[in-house]
This record gives structure tokens, C-alpha cells and sequence, in this order.
């Protein structure tokens, strides 16, 4: 389960417009277990991929989904 979270997460993230999807995916991820430093680090894996622009815009995503449960990425 974590691992098809982590390609969903990277194939809507590639696809870019895909938000709401995305939000769903990375609550659905957090809900398996993954922690929020491997959701950012599958999301940003894919910059080269895909471009900065669709990147940042699934890290709002994410970051708004981590601030509403109260959860922080470490470094």
C-alpha cells in the first residue's frame, strides 16, 4: 500500500492539475504509514521529471494537509 501511495503521489504530481487528487492520495499515504518526509521526498524526487511549477504545486498541497494534522517534516 505505501509503495502504489508513493507512485500515485509521483504520477499525479507529474501530470500537474491534479490537486484535489493529490490531496486525497497524500491523506490516503500519511493513512498507511508513510511519513510526511517520504511523501515530500517522492514529490520532489520528481523535479526533473516534471518542473519546478507542478512540484511546488503538490507541495502546498501536501503542506496544507500536514498543518491540518498538526504533523511537521524533519529534516
Amino acid at each position: 500500500m505505501k509503495q502504489r501511495q508513493l507512485v500515485t503521489i509521483a504520477s499525479l504530481t507529474t501530470q500537474g492539475g491534479c490537486e484535489p487528487q493529490l490531496n486525497v492520495h497524500i491523506n490516503a499515504a500519511l493513512n498507511v504509514g508513510l511519513t510526511p518526509n517520504e511523501v515530500i521526498e517522492a514529490i520532489t524526487h520528481c523535479v526533473p521529471y516534471t518542473g519546478f511549477p507542478k512540484v511546488l504545486n503538490a507541495i502546498f498541497v501536501a503542506k496544507q494537509i500536514f498543518e491540518e494534522r498538526n504533523l511537521k517534516v524533519t529534516n
